[in-house]
């Protein structure tokens, strides 16, 4: 062994003793929790319901505890800083101490871990030497150092490992496993900035293609959840993302980074009771997410709120009784003045016209010889609540309604879209009507939000709820403490945590059940991905999702595919956030080489798409591979391209044609013994092998990518849904056409 040779080896085995002495704590504490776990479980004396539930908040407690330290069992460090004031750090995933808190290990999203991402040869930050530890479960295989200080490779007491490929490198270069990993290890600095920044506001991470959008976005929500957790935890973070299926590709990636607490949903979710993933056409899509449809939804909602064409005759024990057009508009007035939501302002609606209309009753009666005092009126008032031509009467003239209900009625009368369409939508209004039965899309759903804002609910009861439920908090924080005092001993509870988990228990979910089963349940911070597809009717319903405006928006507007999505940042969100929108700006494309990227952005430029310039940190070996064919073969050459990238040992492959192909190309696939599983959208990412559109490809990743008859990308979704397509690949990319070629992407 040479002496390079064993100075590596030493390293490793110095960097391999430090490791196995954290997971040997990391074991003390699963012990420990699994034994505090154990004992609760043990506890079968728990007489009282009181008991009960304090046994089974710490069983939930210790649950959770548990679950995160054997989610990062196998992988808990990364990292070391050799800092000037002598001292050594190692970065993980979570924090670790010894039993006299002396610390082992530093969380990545600790203050004192920032150097590890944001330290360079010009700012040091203190830092002389990073080193990078690249592990396969609990051994250290290979080491990394970066030196920020020279004078570092002439102290003997420092073993200086310069080798490898790149812990960046090497992660880039993997193959796909069909979910995303955390680049945890692997944060770069333009990304570590934005991941810690502390605005308090919207930020917009604007990137390219592969510069790790979602993996910031993702590892922000964990930084932020960390840093602020006493003011997240209870009101939960959102995360928005495009499909089922890329929620199901990034669903390891929190609980890799020791958080759990998040609420996942896709926009065909956010209204609670419904889930859809269906789209509207384009021409009823951009229609619906025009911000015009506040007004026209605003005005069905006023035109509901009616004056009879006439007075109307009554008979109320024998009595005639006339309700009048001018009560009926007098008290509409009255119930409008209150600027209350529709169906709260009914109940003074109804209550003005009973006024009214006692008023008018007693008049009849004396009329009729009989004798009125004030104390009947009571008696008088009751009659004609109870009267069911009078209820009848007062509902036509203000009916409650569900945003359900409301929703589905406008869109099958014609006659009430157009008479509430304003000028700008007039025109247009008719491709709206449809059935009452017809199934819910993905754009209902922000109309749906829309209507449910004006229609609003009593709030009495909810603010009764909140005041009933502080008062709760605070005796169960007091009564936590008295009962950890002799329950546990080892730190692990805190009071509060264990009031939160009483209070869980006795409501029976979770937080993400509550936050997603209630449409007025406020988020501390959202985060939306692929922001670029949400229209400004979405952005509408989002920001009511979190008052402070706390969001991390990622996206792309060159990958807008959507037809009422996102151009201009400062359009969508300028008008909710003002001066409180900043934008960040990715630059490095850690996923598609050099050689794609550069035929993708010539397409992108060639349609006149705003692309943001980013360049790729590697070259790749091979550039598209394009084949024409004659129509009659195109699947059958489409199917031979994807069977020799599989036979070439390129990774996962994505297939990616237009909608009206992707049926047809799912079963030629799946019918050929020369592939793997074959699967369709993007659920698709748990098969070797998926067919998807452009859209559903959104956000995923893959080892190669076939393009099948690009032209028809476009004609569905615009140049960017092209973009897309070929910009998914880390390796492969593969174009089987029978039409002609879109500018911009023809065989070089």
């Amino acid at each position: 062994m040479d002496d390079a040779e064993g100075q590596i080896a030493r390293e490793i085995a110095r960097e391999q003793a430090y490791a196995d002495r954290l997971y040997e704590r990391l074991d003390e504490l699963i012990g420990q929790v699994e034994g505090n776990l154990d004992q609760i479980q043990a506890s079968q004396h728990a007489s009282t319901h009181q008991n009960r539930s304090e046994r089974d908040s710490f069983m939930a407690l210790y649950e959770d505890r548990l679950a995160l330290l054997r989610s990062v069992a196998r992988s808990v460090v990364f990292g070391r800083l050799d800092t000037e004031d002598e001292a050594r750090r190692y970065i993980g995933r979570i924090g670790l101490f010894t039993p006299d808190r002396e610390q082992l290990l530093v969380d990545w999203r600790a203050p004192a871990a920032a150097a590890f991402y944001q330290a360079t040869s010009t700012d040091r930050q203190g830092v002389r030497l990073r080193r990078h530890l690249i592990s396969r479960g609990r051994t250290v295989v290979g080491l990394e150092d970066d030196v920020l200080d020279q004078s570092v490779l002439d102290n003997e007491d420092h073993d200086v490992v310069l080798q490898g490929e790149g812990a960046l490198l090497a992660a880039v270069s993997g193959q796909r496993t069909g979910r995303m990993g955390d680049i945890v290890a692997t944060i770069q600095s333009e990304q570590d900035r934005i991941i810690r920044s502390e605005n308090r506001g919207v930020l917009v991470v604007q990137g390219g293609p592969g510069t790790g959008k979602t993996a910031v976005a993702l590892h922000r929500a964990a930084y932020l959840l960390y840093t602020h957790r006493r003011r997240l935890e209870h009101s939960g973070v959102l995360i928005m993302a495009p499909t089922p299926g890329f929620l199901r590709y990034i669903e390891r990636v929190l609980p890799s980074l020791g958080e759990s607490g998040v609420v996942m949903l896709t926009p065909g979710e956010l209204f609670p009771g419904i889930e859809t993933f269906v789209h509207d056409t384009d021409d009823v899509a951009r229609l619906k997410g025009d911000v015009a449809m506040t007004e026209l939804i605003a005005r069905a909602v006023k035109q509901r709120q009616v004056v009879p064409a006439s007075d109307i005759t009554l008979r109320i024990d024998g009595t005639p009784l006339t309700l009048t057009r001018d009560a009926i508009r007098s008290a509409r007035r009255e119930a409008r003045a209150t600027h209350k939501p529709h169906n709260a302002a009914r109940a003074v609606f109804v209550r003005a016209a009973m006024d009214r209309l006692v008023e008018s009753y007693e008049k009849a009666l004396k009329a009729r010889g009989h004798t009125v005092v004030p104390e009947d009126r009571p008696d008088l008032l009751s009659d004609l609540r109870h009267d069911p031509e009078i209820k009848r009467q007062l509902n036509l003239a203000w009916l409650p309604y569900t945003p359900q209900g409301f929703l589905r009625i406008l869109f099958s009368r014609p006659d009430r879209l157009r008479a509430a369409a304003p000028r700008s939508l007039a025109d247009r209004v008719d491709v709206l009507v449809r059935p009452k039965d017809s199934p819910w899309t993905v754009e209902d759903i922000p109309l749906l939000d829309e209507v449910a804002e004006l229609l609003g609910e009593d709030a009495a009861p909810a603010e009764a709820r909140a005041r009933e439920a502080a008062g709760r908090r605070e005796a169960d924080v007091d009564y936590a403490r008295k009962v950890i005092e002799n329950i546990d001993t080892s730190g692990i509870v805190r009071a509060e945590d264990l009031a939160d988990q009483v209070s869980q228990l006795r409501d029976g979910r979770t937080l993400a059940e509550r936050a997603s089963s209630e449409r007025s349940w406020t988020y501390g911070h959202v985060v939306v991905d692929e922001a670029q597809e949400h229209s400004p009717m979405s952005w509408r319903a989002l920001m009511r999702r979190a008052p402070t405006k706390s969001f991390t928006v990622v996206g792309d507007v060159a990958q807008t595919s959507s037809a009422g999505g996102t151009a201009s940042w400062s359009d969508a969100l300028g008008p909710y956030v003002q001066d409180r929108l900043q934008v960040e700006r990715l630059t490095v494309n850690y996923r598609t080489p050099s050689r794609i990227m550069d035929r993708a952005v010539a397409m992108a430029t060639a349609h006149d798409l705003p692309v943001t310039t980013v360049s790729s940190v590697r070259e790749g070996d091979r550039g598209p591979l394009i084949e024409r064919a004659a129509e009659p073969e195109l699947a059958q050459r489409a199917g031979d391209a994807v069977a020799a990238a599989h036979a070439d040992g390129i990774g996962r492959l994505a297939v990616i044609t237009a909608e009206g192909r992707t049926a047809a190309m799912l079963k030629d696939l799946s019918s050929r013994p020369d592939l793997p599983s074959v699967g369709g959208g993007s659920a698709g990412v748990d098969d070797e092998v998926a067919v998807m559109t452009a859209q559903e490809a959104k956000g995923l990743e893959f080892d190669g990518v076939i393009i099948v008859e690009p032209a028809e990308l476009v004609e569905d979704h615009g140049a960017g849904g092209l973009y897309v397509a070929m910009t998914r690949t880390t390796q492969h990319l593969g174009i089987v056409h029978a039409r002609d070629l879109p500018p911009g992407i023809e065989p070089a």
